[in-house]
């Protein structure tokens, strides 16, 4: 085992150890126990707001993934991550005051409570729980593997050893602390992933020696490699800027982002959020990216493209900095695996068991059940990652799709349009999530454009149609909703 490695790793474990206990000290002072643990007690200021944000956002395609795709297609995917830059930005300005002030009219804690309360629909509710629980749980699930298997790179410990390790520190922190404490170690992990991919940048280019002779090695050994259409010339202007439907406009119908948008304490922490977050966020992908493009340069010839962030931080700097390097790629898929495992719990607690099976629970039944929900998730999970399905890969690969597909309309129009209602929403649900799980096993890239793009823009005309021609049978419903939601 390389322990100038993994001591700086171990470091990082113990300071997200800390920061749990830390916060579950607001857990046990709360006179509101449901607010505080999934929520925080919605006192995120600007800079936890924008990192939390970056953190849960960017994940194990973010720092593993994404730069193994870079190694392999060139500049043009780096073209491509860069339509990831305004995000943040776009998330927190469409939904923004206006989904904050409406959460807390209604007193929402999570995504579904929202749509809970616009909708008034049993059905509504159930349908969005089940699309949360069923994709995210595997793509939880899938996220695990992946930060098993970087402990297991770096540290010679078998892929079980590996994945109980990481289990067990990302539950301990959930369970004790709550929203809090994921909001604080997503602060953390964002500080260390924009460093992080500073130094592997940085030390990248001066290992390739500088940034002409690594692109004149690229040029040389294929030309396509510093093209903005990839080395295979995939990458065509249809595609790229379809794909932004995927990482920018659709993000705003993912739960475990939507809900940071109800989570800040003030309308100036918002704008300081929509600062920092852009920039942290372009820094990042831009950075991590490039590292990938120019690691070809430096060490050629690697097959896998997972692979590439370790190799290239174990090759370029000392083994000490590698460690902490490392840390960042960790940090994603924590801060990912974290925010998700919460949002379960929370779909499985909140919107079923307190909505339908046993509303008059008092705070101290739910403190106990949450705690219990959460824990039982994370070891299903890790039952689950100790030898992963085909088909949990498969799921993991079009589950953000498919929660964009499902929730985008019903969020922004059920904030935007006052025609909107329950028969709209069911059916861009439906609508959005069939068609995307038919166009991406027949008909992937459909018209040469993202796979998402068709079953987004379809769940939209089932929203506005399905509302006009049942806007009679919603009428009393949503006079009451109007009233409530948009009344000052």
């Amino acid at each position: 085992m390389n322990w100038a490695v993994v001591i700086p790793l171990l470091v990082f474990l113990v300071i997200i150890f800390c920061i749990g206990f830390y916060a579950s000290n607001h857990l046990k002072t709360t006179s509101n126990f449901l607010q505080e643990y999934f929520l925080g007690s919605r006192q995120l200021g600007g800079f936890i707001l924008a990192m939390t944000m970056i953190a849960t956002y960017g994940s194990a395609s973010s720092f593993i993934g994404g730069p193994g795709v870079a190694y392999t297609i060139g500049l043009g995917w780096v073209l491509l991550s860069m339509t990831q830059l305004a995000t943040g930005y776009f998330v927190l300005s469409v939904l923004g005051k206006k989904f904050a002030i409406m959460a807390r009219k209604i007193k929402a804690v999570t995504l579904i409570d929202f749509l809970k309360e616009r909708y008034q629909n049993k059905w509504v509710v159930i349908l969005s729980a089940l699309s949360i629980i069923l994709f995210l749980f595997s793509a939880m699930a899938a996220q695990w593997v992946g930060g098993a298997r970087l402990i297991e790179s770096l540290t010679g410990l078998s892929y079980t050893a590996a994945l109980f390790i990481f289990a067990v520190s990302v539950l301990v922190y959930v369970i004790i602390g709550g929203f809090r404490a994921v909001a604080i170690t997503d602060t953390v992990q964002g500080v260390v992933m924009f460093f992080g991919t500073l130094i592997i940048l940085i030390g990248t280019i001066i290992a390739g020696g500088g940034i002409g002779p690594i692109m004149s090695d690229l040029a040389a050994e294929n030309p396509n490699l510093i093209s903005p259409y990839g080395a295979d010339q995939s990458l065509t202007p249809l595609y790229v800027s379809s794909f932004w439907i995927l990482v920018g406009v659709g993000v705003v119908g993912l739960p475990q982002v939507a809900v940071r948008a109800m989570s800040y304490k003030s309308s100036k922490g918002m704008h300081r959020a929509l600062l920092i977050g852009t920039i942290v966020v372009g820094f990042i992908m831009l950075g991590m990216h490039l590292t990938g493009v120019f690691a070809r340069s430096v060490l050629p010839g690697i097959e896998v493209g997972d692979t590439v962030m370790p190799r290239i931080a174990m090759e370029v700097l000392p083994a000490w900095l590698a460690g902490i390097v490392l840390a960042a790629p960790m940090a994603a898929i924590m801060s990912t695996v974290d925010s998700l495992l919460l949002l379960v719990s929370s779909a499985v607690v909140k919107d079923v068991y307190l909505n339908y099976v046993k509303p008059e629970a008092d705070d101290r039944t739910i403190k106990k059940i949450s705690i219990g929900v959460t824990t039982v998730i994370g070891l299903l999970v890790f039952a689950m990652a100790v030898n992963p399905p085909e088909l949990l890969i498969w799921l993991n690969l079009f589950s953000f799709g498919g929660l964009e597909a499902a929730f985008i309309w019903p969020v922004i129009m059920g904030l935007y349009w006052k025609k909107g209602n329950a028969g709209g929403a069911m059916a861009s649900i439906i609508t959005g999530v069939g068609s995307y799980v038919l166009f991406h096993s027949f008909m992937p890239n459909a018209f040469g454009m993202h796979t998402v793009v068709m079953p987004v823009l379809l769940s939209f005309a089932a929203y506005v149609l399905v509302s006009l021609i049942t806007m009679k049978h919603h009428a009393k419903v949503q006079d009451e909703v109007i009233t409530k939601l948009w009344s000052a």
